[in-house]
């Protein structure tokens, strides 16, 4: 039986929604802050994903997307810092979901959840691989000879490797390198902004940084920058740089049973990881677009950020700039795998994934290492096409586009936001029902709710069209190694989640399970919050909020 006079506010509240505390509570609001500003990693989607803005849209993707794109992902990370104020444990998503919309709702939503964040570590890591080579090619000719996408593929291999050895260690050392990793973004980044002040021979004007537009789609619109085409399907391609950059923040929720006075520093975790990373983003990304030597030539070499170092700078200094983001690459690999396990652990934990009670079971140091493994394997097998070579341009001018990355990348971005969706809009639904915690909108929730959910279905659906003709059924220059494999693979899973909930799922699955010993003679974790509210628990910035919770 649990003896509530000896827990903490935390662990009180944790007991309310139905669990005992089993994860070491020891992350600070700071370190919570700093695991989504890390998973979010302007050191890492500013790079990685940088030639999908230029070869959609050119310039005015990244100086005009960037902060019109930045804005809406601020207003969905408010909607879930109030949720997760209310409801702060390590299922964050799903748990949020399930409680607001019941078991069906929680268990797809957990579904797409757990897809998002594997397909971020599957992205993250292969792209922290490439940069590592891309930086050594730079510096070492015969480094750039040997270049193969099977070389990259196995760097990707020891990278997550490494990953999943730190994760499997203890939480505080993670919490510490969480910690590292902020002021390393910070710090890096600065420098990476002084160096592209200081060592091009010229910049682009402010005109050309905000009024150029490229097409380097391989051939949509006709290569035209002109046209409705052009603007509302080309452009908006390219606003995956932002909404993949900033992404992943629901890390703060999967830790926060971690996190000491988790109902409010969670919250904060979330919506100030989104703030600071959009400035320092836009920073970073009008830096590099300000080194251009030559557009043109930026575009023939597919629009990538190295092209740009090494027309702007000299091989040490464009090696340095790509080392420096290779390790904030690594530092966000580490980061996107301790909150996909943290995750996958409280999902088993309630019973539904696949061998759960494997999944759920922690390590002598209280994380779960079986959760990081599998991880890290699902997230092999869904990287496996990037050993595919695509080349969109011609045998003599090749442009060679790691579509395969980027589907990664779409799959990562819809199975994320779309997750996030399901319970910014049954909060909404449920209107004033809903208990806030204490971090809250207020009555702000009336219109922010719908503006996230609105704009995550706008992006949902963009991110599944075909990136180049090639691409396209029917066309006849398609090959399906240019296919976009984002819709085929969310769809499968979709298909095998509807499946798997009606022949089975729905008859055993009902949401999330109490963990906790009950006093003798309560049967539920609602009669525990109520036995709390009467006894008078709950106090400070809770009672603020709620004083009818007040004995």
């Amino acid at each position: 039986m649990t003896d509530t006079s000896k827990l903490t506010d935390d662990e009180k509240l944790l007991a309310e929604l139905g669990y005992k505390q089993e994860l070491n509570r020891t992350w600070s609001g700071f370190s919570n802050f700093a695991i989504s500003f890390s998973i979010i990693s302007i050191l890492a989607g500013c790079f990685t994903t940088f030639g999908v803005a230029w070869n959609n849209g050119g310039p005015i993707a990244i100086s005009w997307g960037w902060p019109v794109i930045s804005a809406f992902i601020l207003i969905i990370g408010f909607c879930m810092s109030e949720l997760v104020s209310a409801y702060p444990t390590s299922g964050g998503i799903y748990w949020w979901a399930a409680k607001l919309g019941g078991p069906k709702a929680g268990y797809y939503t957990g579904w797409l959840n757990l897809i998002g964040l594997i397909a971020v570590i599957a992205s993250v890591a292969y792209g922290c691989a490439t940069f590592i080579d891309l930086a050594l090619s730079t510096v070492s000719e015969s480094w750039a000879a040997g270049y193969s996408l099977q070389r990259v593929f196995i760097m990707f291999l020891v990278v997550l490797l490494l990953v999943g050895v730190v994760n499997a260690l203890s939480s505080q050392l993670l919490a510490l390198i969480n910690n590292v990793s902020v002021w390393w973004h910070v710090v890096g980044a600065a420098v990476v902004v002084l160096i592209l002040i200081f060592l091009p021979d010229s910049h682009l004007s402010v005109n050309e940084v905000f009024t150029t537009r490229v097409n380097n789609s391989g051939g949509l619109n006709g290569g035209e920058t002109d046209g409705l085409l052009f603007w509302f399907y080309v452009l908006p391609l390219g606003f995956l740089l932002t909404q993949y950059t900033i992404t992943g923040f629901d890390a703060s929720a999967h830790l926060s049973e971690e996190t000491q006075g988790a109902a409010d520093g969670a919250a904060k975790g979330i919506w100030r990881s989104i703030f600071y990373s959009a400035i320092g983003g836009y920073v970073l990304l009008l830096a590099f677009v300000f080194a251009v030597q030559d557009i043109d030539a930026v575009t023939a070499g597919g629009g990538g950020v190295a092209v740009i170092f090494n027309q702007a700078l000299s091989s040490q200094w464009a090696g340095t700039v790509l080392f420096i983001a290779a390790i904030g690459q690594f530092f966000c690999s580490v980061a996107c795998m301790t909150s996909t396990s943290r995750m996958l652990f409280a999902f088993s934990r309630d019973g539904a994934v696949p061998g759960a009670s494997r999944w759920a079971t922690l390590s002598k140091n209280k994380v779960p290492v079986n959760a990081v493994i599998i991880s890290s394997i699902v997230a092999v097998l869904i990287t496996l096409p990037a050993l595919i070579e695509v080349n969109i341009g011609t045998p003599d001018a090749p442009i060679i586009v790691p579509t395969a990355f980027y589907a990664v990348v779409s799959v990562a971005v819809i199975g994320l936001y779309v997750a996030f969706a399901i319970p910014i809009f049954l909060r909404w639904r449920m209107g004033d029902k809903f208990k806030q915690g204490a971090w809250n909108l207020g009555n702000k929730w009336k219109w922010m709710a719908p503006i996230a959910v609105l704009e995550i279905v706008i992006i949902s659906i963009y991110f599944i069209l075909p990136v180049t003709p090639a691409g396209t059924p029917g066309n006849e220059a398609f090959e399906w190694k240019f296919v976009n494999y984002a819709p085929i693979l969310l769809f499968g899973s979709l298909l095998a989640l509807w499946i798997g909930w009606h022949l089975s799922a729905k008859k055993w699955f009902t949401g999330p399970k109490n963990t906790i010993d009950l006093p003798e003679g309560v049967t539920s974790a609602d009669e525990i919050a109520l036995e709390h509210h009467h006894d008078g628990y709950l106090t400070g910035e809770h009672q603020k909020h709620h004083p009818e919770d007040k004995a």
